[in-house]
């Protein structure tokens, strides 16, 4: 049972992946996140972020939330009154694609897990200053990868980072390895085909390989220690 905000930290920290989706525009939208929440569940992945730039998508959140109790559900989000109903309905996260201070002082005042997005080494400073719990680099791939990862774990140790943006299975490992904490992963994961086609078996397998690469990154990160 999640009872926690340091519940919630601690089994994010565990496994290493916060699979990321955006709902349909159908009404169908909460079948389909279903899906892919039952899928990513029965994988060993019982965390799943929820994109509010999508119409509909506060109705899933509350709906997941009721339908998968054990499972760690959170919203990526840019306005505050947002972040307060998703937690009302029952976010246990918030996360956010740009550093928004406000947004990491509401978390923290609703003792809600945060991990803000940040770029440069400045905003990762500032965000983890401000109360975060994980700071989301974003968007890794299109700044160095996973070298750029290492460049800000170098001199901030102290700052559990989560890649996101380009995460696949050829780089995961390797941002694990040179100092993330976590992944941010999206459609590498949770294919839209996949999801339309309602191919569980799909998205079990790229789980399974998500999370193998996590294990060899951080004993890969052990072994240079």
């Amino acid at each position: 049972m999640i009872a926690t905000k340091t519940d919630v930290r601690s089994r994010i920290e565990e496994f290493g992946i916060v699979p990321s989706i955006k709902p349909g525009l159908r009404p169908s939208a909460f079948d389909e996140v279903r899906f892919a929440a039952e899928a990513l569940n029965a994988a060993c992945i019982p965390v799943l972020e929820v994109n509010m730039t999508v119409p509909g998508a506060l109705d899933v959140v509350a709906q997941l939330t009721k339908a998968f109790p054990e499972m760690i559900i959170g919203a990526d989000v840019m306005e505050i009154e947002m972040a307060r109903r998703c937690v009302d309905e029952g976010a246990r996260f918030l996360t956010s694609p740009v550093l928004l201070t406000n947004l990491v002082q509401f978390a923290v005042s609703h003792d809600v897990v945060v991990f803000p997005g940040a770029l440069t080494p400045s905003e990762v400073v500032t965000a983890w200053d401000s109360g975060a719990d994980f700071v989301k680099v974003f968007p890794c791939s299109q700044v160095g990868g996973a070298g750029y990862v290492a460049a800000l774990h170098g001199p901030l140790p102290q700052i559990p980072l989560i890649a996101s943006g380009g995460v696949n299975q050829q780089t995961a490992g390797n941002f694990i390895r040179f100092g993330a904490t976590a992944l941010g992963i999206g459609a590498e994961l949770v294919p839209r085909s996949a999801i339309q086609n309602r191919n569980g078996d799909q998205i079990r397998e790229l789980a399974r390989r998500f999370l193998l690469a996590v294990k060899d990154g951080r004993a890969q990160r052990m072994g240079q220690s």
